[in-house]
């Protein structure tokens, strides 16, 4: 995680960095750890870092040395609100490059509106566990692509699920999927740790507007309040106004903003 630092009495020169493990760093101050350093790859292939340290020199120096260690570009996520942490990035020469929304997303269909929505004529939803995985990795193969040819699938709200190097699909048992008899239209995808969120809602592109993501977002908000949950929870990016449109129509909230910064 990033952790906000905060200005200490240590002294700059007393704080040395060590590389512990691959795209692994520990600020020491006297052989005691005070800050830590990590980078990984998010499964869009992007090196992301963070840096959970307490005082503000141990993380500039963390913040100074990985990027020397370590390819361009380098990104990052903050808490908008976290106005100190976000300085403290950009004092190591990261911009801002978006801004996405976290929305809170009721199940109720009495809240969505969505209870008597249902998927255009000769198309059938499946629920996630029952899809054919060729067929649903072909159709998340497409969109990724049409997207990726269109805004860049980096536009896309980050990815943060572990899964094998190359593989679009994090989990098949994850996704439901709107079908016509040869081929899959669309798919959305449900993943519950502590709380349930929707990491990906989309259609082809010659199947939109005819109502198949509202359909798709109606049956996995439904099968989550008919399981307990109350509420779910996305990302959206601010520019995405068609994504944006369609949680707030069916009464999602926006609750907090995160910033990606790229150095």
């Amino acid at each position: 995680m990033n952790t906000k630092p905060f200005t200490s009495g240590l002294s700059e020169n007393a704080v040395v960095v060590t590389r512990v493990a691959d795209r692994q760093w520990h600020a020491l101050d006297d052989d005691l750890v005070v800050g830590r350093g990590h980078a990984e790859h998010r499964p869009d292939g992007r090196l992301f870092v963070s840096i959970d340290a307490w005082h503000d020199v141990a993380f500039d120096r963390l913040a100074e040395a990985m990027p020397a260690q370590l390819p361009a570009p380098l990104y990052t996520v903050v808490d908008e609100a976290d106005v100190e942490l976000t300085a403290g990035w950009r004092r190591a020469g990261f911009t801002i490059r978006r801004r996405e929304w976290e929305y809170a997303v009721p199940t109720d269909p009495r809240v969505t509106g969505l209870g008597a929505v249902l998927p255009p004529s000769g198309v059938t939803i499946v629920p996630a566990g029952q899809a054919d995985e060729k067929l649903l990795r072909a159709v998340d193969r497409a969109i990724r692509d049409e997207v990726e040819a269109d805004v860049g699938w980096q536009s896309m709200p980050a990815e943060v699920i572990a899964r094998p190097e190359g593989d679009t699909v994090v989990d098949p048992a994850k996704y439901a999927v709107a079908a016509a008899p040869d081929r899959y239209l669309g798919l959305i995808r449900v993943v519950t740790v502590i709380r349930p969120r929707v990491g990906l809602v989309a259609v082809r592109a010659v199947e939109q507007r005819r109502g198949i993501a509202r359909a798709l977002l109606a049956h996995a908000l439904g099968t989550l309040h008919r399981s307990g949950f109350a509420t779910a929870w996305t990302e959206v990016q601010e520019s995405n106004r068609a994504a944006s449109a369609l949680f707030e129509g069916i009464g999602a909230r926006p609750m907090s903003s995160n910033l990606e910064l790229v150095r």
